[in-house]
């Protein structure tokens, strides 16, 4: 009898420590079995320059340029070295959007600097001595009708001399990482201004990263004081959605033009910016250029990485209970052409202790060379088990 006591006096004992434990011990973890999303990327274009000269053409946001065509090497570069003073001075004293800047009074020296470039031959506009023009005036007559001689006014107004603006803007230059662009004078009338098109396309990104010069570039004519109305050489602007940038012609680098255009692909605006060098006329130049957009515009296409609510993950616990976790948000990208697209989803091991909307895991898209990435969320959670499943389960088989 007392044998008996005992065991039931044990039995009772280890049920009383038994079901405790077993109730609150911690329960496994489900792995998660994940979905590899399925992105559709965008349809292969071809981008078709002209069959002479040379040419590269980029985007805004991607890394690279997008297409080349022709030599490479650096190589004169004409009138487009005006962007690079204009960005020079402007990098020296600064405008805001709107802002006019400090006037600039032409002097003797002014007078002079244009006889010189009409005796080269070069595009000039008339000054006299006395004038005075805001620093904005002088960059538009610069820019818009390609005045070689208020190029050079206005960096020696700028900086006090030539030399001084030239150690200046190469300086700027290889701070930017035009590395293989170099200029001799303020307004390409020399072949030793030189650059490659993969470098102009950058400095065409910089330049309308300037609020004050995409302005300006893109300006069909404007009055100015002492010189009435000036038209923009860029007989493109407003054609096919051409909006700057700057053209270019001397003998040595032939007809140019660093354009740019605005794409909408969705929601999304994407600016192209492009450059042709090496043609026989304007009017030649800008048939290729049209030629070029018209190609590469349809290689910007809207792709759907994830859609909201789309399950990307699940779990499935010992006790048979589920819970699904899906993206938080849709994301879609704008890629170039065939660009390659992939993702992946990583999610981790899961109990019944993620409440429904909390994170989950993320799934990562690799769009070229960047990474996007979507945060997942578990839609429907996964339940504790109850008592008579954990009673069931000792601790030690979990």
């Amino acid at each position: 009898m007392a044998a008996v006591l005992l065991v039931l006096t044990l039995g009772i004992v280890g049920v009383a420590v038994y079901v405790p434990s077993a109730a609150s011990a911690p329960l496994p973890t489900a792995a998660a079995q994940v979905v590899t999303p399925a992105v559709v990327g965008g349809q292969a274009v071809t981008a078709e320059f002209p069959g002479y000269g040379r040419g590269a053409i980029g985007a805004v946001g991607f890394d690279q340029v997008l297409a080349t065509s022709g030599d490479q090497a650096p190589g004169p570069i004409a009138s487009i070295t005006k962007v690079i003073t204009a960005l020079t001075v402007l990098d020296a004293k600064p405008l805001a959007e709107g802002e006019s800047g400090p006037d600039i009074t032409f002097t003797a020296a002014d007078l002079q600097i244009y006889d010189d470039v009409l005796a080269q031959n070069g595009s000039l506009q008339p000054v006299s001595e006395g004038q005075m023009m805001s620093q904005r005036q002088v960059l538009e007559t610069m820019l818009i009708p390609s005045a070689n001689n208020y190029a050079e006014s206005l960096a020696i107004w700028a900086f006090g001399s030539t030399d001084a603006y030239l150690t200046a803007a190469n300086t700027w230059l290889a701070s930017n990482g035009l590395t293989s662009t170099k200029v001799v004078d303020t307004n390409g009338l020399s072949p030793g201004d030189v650059s490659t098109p993969t470098d102009l396309v950058k400095l065409g990104q910089l330049a309308l990263s300037n609020p004050v010069i995409a302005q300006i570039v893109a300006t069909p004519s404007i009055d100015e004081p002492g010189i009435g109305e000036i038209d923009n050489t860029n007989k493109l602007l407003g054609i096919d959605g051409v909006d700057g940038i700057k053209t270019g012609t001397t003998d040595e680098a032939g007809a140019c033009l660093l354009f740019s255009k605005d794409v909408v692909v969705g929601g999304t605006s994407i600016t192209v910016v492009g450059v042709i060098l090496g043609a026989d006329t304007h009017p030649e130049l800008n048939r290729g250029v049209q030629q070029l957009l018209a190609s590469v515009t349809p290689g910007f296409q809207e792709v759907t990485l994830a859609t909201q609510g789309e399950q990307l993950a699940s779990w499935t616990s010992a006790w048979g209970d589920t819970a699904t976790a899906v993206a938080s948000e849709t994301k879609k990208v704008v890629v170039y052409s065939d660009e390659p697209v992939s993702g992946a989803v990583a999610a981790p091991a899961l109990s019944d202790a993620a409440a429904a909307g909390s994170l989950a895991g993320e799934a990562t898209f690799t769009v070229g060379n960047e990474t996007v990435q979507v945060p997942l969320v578990i839609e429907d959670p996964m339940d504790a088990p109850d008592f008579w499943w954990r009673v069931q389960n000792p601790p030690w088989s979990r």
